[in-house]
């Protein structure tokens, strides 16, 4: 609802309320291993992957910021370039993957890791899985990103869940607390 007031209830906003009702929900669904998302446990790894996704992340128009890597060595980077290109579709996941398939082709991004600062909207985990990313890691969650941006709330792993032919690892809550400063 932007540029619409949807009121406060004791000085709280309502969008930031009905968040933290759903996020309450979602979390539980966001934690557990689906189908076809595997949970899978946060390593060293991931701490410095999603470092660097996190410093791409502050050269963005949102802060979202991605790397792709592939057997530890991160193949492509992007940023929210939505503003700058105005192009809505620009998220830092996608930019990322746009500048993946420039360098590298869509083979070698099949089984790949993609490290997000903020966890996957629907668009980007689609493009994810038509590309046969192999693992998300990602910082804050829907449910934490939607207290202070709008958001649509479908997790990772739900979609991963509705997805039949792949099986998609995924590791939440990495630095969270630090992807969530970079939201003012």
């Amino acid at each position: 609802m932007q540029g619409k007031s949807m009121g406060s209830i004791g000085g709280v906003n309502r969008r930031h309320l009905v968040a933290g009702a759903v996020g309450a929900l979602a979390l539980p669904i966001a934690t557990r291993a689906t189908a076809r998302g595997i949970e899978q446990p946060a390593t060293e790894a991931d701490t410095r992957f999603m470092r660097m996704a996190i410093e791409e992340a502050t050269l963005g128009d949102y802060a979202f910021g991605t790397v792709i890597v592939r057997e530890g060595e991160v193949l492509a980077r992007g940023h929210n370039r939505g503003k700058q290109e105005k192009d809505p579709t620009a998220h830092g996941e996608m930019v990322a993957i746009r500048n993946f398939l420039k360098g590298h082709g869509p083979d070698l991004l099949k089984g790949t890791t993609l490290y997000t600062s903020g966890e996957s909207c629907p668009m980007c985990m689609g493009a994810i899985i038509w590309c046969g990313i192999g693992r998300v890691v990602f910082g804050a969650s829907i449910a934490q990103l939607a207290t202070k941006i709008g958001q649509i709330i479908v997790t990772n792993s739900e979609i991963a869940g509705k997805t039949p032919f792949l099986d998609i690892a995924i590791t939440g809550g990495v630095l969270a607390e630090e992807s969530m400063k970079l939201f003012k």
